[in-house]
Order: C-alpha cells, then sequence, then structure tokens
C-alpha cells in the first residue's frame, strides 16, 4: 500500500496554503493588535474566545460528517471561511469586529477539522498514523514557514505596514480553496440513518465513547488548559528585547523545525508507539516553559524555541493519530472533533488565565506556572493513568 496517497498530498497542500495565509499573519497580529489599542488581556480574551468559538462547533460538525457519510463538502467550506477571514481584519479595526473576523477564521476551522482527520485516518493503517498525519503536519507547517518570510520580507521593504498584509493573505488562502476542489469523497463511507447532529455532539460522545478515548482526552485536555496561544511566547521574545524582525524570525525557524521533524517523528512513533512519542514531547514543553519564565537571554530564547519546534512535531498530529486508533472508525470525525472541541475550550480558558497572570504578576511566573503544571500532567500519562493499546 502507498502510505502517503494522492488525497494525503492535495490534502496537506490545502493545509499549507491555508497555513501560509493565517502564519503571515500570526507573528504581527499582537503587534498589529497592540498599535490598534488592544492591551494583553484583551489579546489573551481575544485568542481564547476565538478559539472557543471553534471548539463549540469541531464536535458538532464532526458528528454531521459521520452522520452524512460525507468529508469533502465540510472542508471546501471550513477553508473558504478561513481564507475568507483574512482581509476583514484590516478593513476595520473596532473590537468587535476584529473579534468577528477572528471568530469567522476559527469558525471554519471548527467546521473542517473532524472531517479533514477522518479523511488523513481513512487514508492510513493502524500502523501508519503516526506517519501520514506526520507527513500532513510537515507540509501544514511549512505554510508557517512561508508564511512569515513573506510577511518579514514585505516588512523589511515597507515597515510596520500590517493592513496591506492581511489583504496579501488573502491569495493564498485563495490557492487553498481551489485545491480543495481536486478532493472527492469515496464511497467506503455511508451515511447514517440518523443524519441530524445536536449542538451537544461533544458531549453526547463523550457519555457513549470507549473509556480509553476518555482516559486519554482528559490527560490532552488537562495539558491544553495551561497550553495558552503561542502569543503569549512571541510577546515574552519582544520583551526579551528582540525587534520585530527578530521575534518573527524567530517565530520562523521554530515552524521550520517543526516542519522538518513532524514527518521523521511520525515515523518513528509508528516505531516506538504514539504514548512514548506524545510523552517526550510534553517533557519538551514543560522544559521550554521552564526556561522562559527563567532567561531573558537571546541565545538560550534561539535554544528553546528549537526545542518547542520538536515538541509540536512530536504531540499535534500524533494526538490526533492517537485518538484514531483507538475510536471506532465510523466515529473518527466525531472523535477528533469532540477532542479538538474541548481542547479549544480548554484553550480559550488557557490563554485568559495566561494574560491575567500576565498582567498581575508578570511574565516569568505565566511561563513557570505551566511548566509546574505540565510535570504534573506528565506524572498522570506515566504513572497513574495506565493507558493501553497505544497504537
Amino acid at each position: 500500500m502507498k502510505t502517503i496517497t494522492r488525497t494525503v498530498w492535495i490534502l496537506s497542500f490545502v493545509s499549507l496554503f491555508t497555513d501560509m495565509a493565517s502564519e503571515m499573519l500570526y507573528p504581527i497580529m499582537p503587534i498589529y493588535l497592540k498599535t490598534i489599542g488592544f492591551s494583553i488581556v484583551l489579546i489573551g480574551i481575544l485568542e481564547g474566545v476565538a478559539e472557543a468559538i471553534a471548539g463549540l462547533s469541531k464536535g458538532y460538525f464532526g458528528k454531521l460528517s459521520d452522520n452524512s457519510g460525507k468529508r469533502v463538502p465540510f472542508v471546501r467550506i471550513g477553508y473558504t471561511f478561513s481564507a475568507l477571514s483574512k482581509p476583514m481584519m484590516a478593513f476595520f479595526v473596532y473590537p468587535l469586529w476584529i473579534f468577528f473576523a477572528r471568530t469567522i477564521d476559527r469558525f471554519g476551522k471548527g467546521i473542517r477539522t473532524g472531517a479533514r482527520d477522518a479523511i488523513l485516518s481513512n487514508e492510513a493503517t493502524p500502523e501508519t498514523k503516526g506517519k501520514v498525519f506526520g507527513f500532513h503536519r510537515s507540509m501544514d507547517t511549512l505554510g508557517a514557514v512561508f508564511g512569515p518570510s513573506l510577511a518579514l520580507l514585505y516588512l523589511y521593504f515597507y515597515p510596520e505596514d500590517y493592513k496591506t498584509l492581511f489583504y496579501i493573505a488573502f491569495f493564498p488562502g485563495l490557492f487553498a480553496i481551489l485545491a480543495s476542489f481536486l478532493l472527492k469523497d469515496k464511497n467506503n463511507t455511508h451515511p447514517k440513518e440518523n443524519k441530524s447532529a445536536s449542538l451537544l455532539a461533544s458531549f453526547n460522545y463523550w457519555k457513549d465513547s470507549p473509556i480509553l478515548y476518555r482516559k486519554v482526552v482528559i490527560g490532552l485536555l488537562a495539558f491544553a488548559l495551561f497550553n495558552s496561544s503561542d502569543v503569549f511566547l512571541l510577546l515574552k521574545a519582544k520583551q526579551s528585547g528582540l525587534s520585530d524582525t527578530l521575534v518573527i524570525g524567530i517565530y520562523i525557524f521554530y515552524n521550520l523545525i517543526y516542519a522538518l521533524g513532524a514527518f521523521p517523528i511520525g515515523i518513528l512513533a509508528d516505531k516506538i508507539g504514539l504514548k512514548k512519542t506524545f510523552i517526550i514531547g510534553l517533557s519538551l514543553f514543560a522544559i521550554v516553559y521552564l526556561g522562559m519564565g527563567s532567561s531573558t537571554n537571546g541565545y538560550v530564547l534561539v535554544g528553546l524555541f528549537l526545542l518547542y519546534g520538536i515538541y509540536a512535531a512530536a504531540t499535534e498530529g500524533i494526538a490526533k493519530a492517537w485518538i484514531s486508533n483507538i475510536t471506532d472508525k465510523k466515529d473518527t470525525a466525531t472523535a477528533i472533533g469532540t477532542y479538538a472541541g474541548f481542547q479549544s475550550i480548554c484553550t480559550m480558558l488557557a490563554s485568559s488565565l495566561a494574560g491575567l497572570i500576565w498582567y498581575r504578576f508578570g511574565a516569568s511566573e505565566t511561563f513557570m506556572v505551566t511548566g509546574v503544571a505540565t510535570i504534573l500532567i506528565l506524572l498522570y500519562f506515566v504513572f497513574w493513568a495506565k493507558l493501553k493499546a497505544e497504537k
């Protein structure tokens, strides 16, 4: 069997173009928001609320995809929403409009996530899930290398012209939409008799899900509850004295490490186990956050962002591959959508909490709290939760 199929390639390019558009804006987003009057607390709330909107929709649309037997329409609509949201951010600078535009972007992610990951799961076997999900993450994250690189090049010639970047970001998003029309639903996914889906699909699935799924997801969500937006890492780099150009540069470096590492780490995960790989990733995350909380040295920050890239490569795709291996194939989109939905809600709380801790106590305390909490979650996975069937 050919591991990386035509469908995986197309979906990976769709994700690459979309991430190029999103990540072109991501490193300059906190800088842009501060220039139009957003405080650090409001930035944290914005990121958290946007992720929560996506979260509340992921379980619902994942269930709808499973029930309808369709995947591709959800993928197309979701990526279209995300593409349209980019120029909207530049139209007006009113907080309510910014919240609306950011929400449209995340809502698109909510529509497509479960269906997209179900397609990836269907294109793999239990023994190749790490490889397939890792390859997709590598391609997706290459967009996070190209996007900020283009932003850095543009800002070199047009310093602080942030608004124009939001318009430029629409074009790779448009390429993603066009590429999505090359995808086709396969006939091996049949609609269920009950095609309706409740807005409480995530909660309903949680009650009926396998016990192993719940054990794994409880640990993943506990981690998400302390894993705030990467915006705070960029703000820490800026606070440590790095220029806007260097902040974007270090973010590109992190994503390059992530992109280069996700595919080989995915292959490794298929050999040593998805759980072991994820635990290694969590260990690196704890080191990064404890380091961020205790150092402002530029060279140390670069080293920490390198480790952060390896952490992301060892956890992002691996978590979804793990979930898809411990749930019924007919419920793949619902299972991943439910996890991703609850994860988004936890991220909302994490980002809001991080913003408040930073505001009240400072940056160092924010990172130290997260680092210590991650060590406790590591103990859950290693000792308390006796999780079987890693693959």
